[in-house]
């Protein structure tokens, strides 16, 4: 299977791009925390996910996670909102 060199990023330009070390990226691949690909040596993470990454595109996760919250907080605070909306 054959991948075009600028779909993906390798782990130190993600390093780069996230402020933080080539080893905390690479571990951070390894728990699966970053999906990536193995490119022969190296690895290699879809240019698509740097949105979620680097936190300017929220995931069907995140969305999920906000909306639990929302919804938690609606159920446990509902009256005290709608009276502080009154003012």
């Amino acid at each position: 299977m054959q991948h075009k060199q600028n779909e993906y990023v390798t782990i130190p330009e993600l390093a780069k791009l996230l402020g933080l070390s080539r080893i905390a990226v690479f571990k951070k691949v390894k728990k699966g925390e970053i999906k990536a690909i193995k490119l022969g040596k190296t690895y290699g993470i879809s240019r698509k996910s740097l949105g979620c990454l680097l936190g300017e595109v929220l995931g069907e996760d995140e969305k999920k996670e906000i909306d639990r919250a929302v919804k938690r907080t609606v159920s446990e605070y509902g009256q005290t909102l709608k009276l502080l909306g009154k003012d």
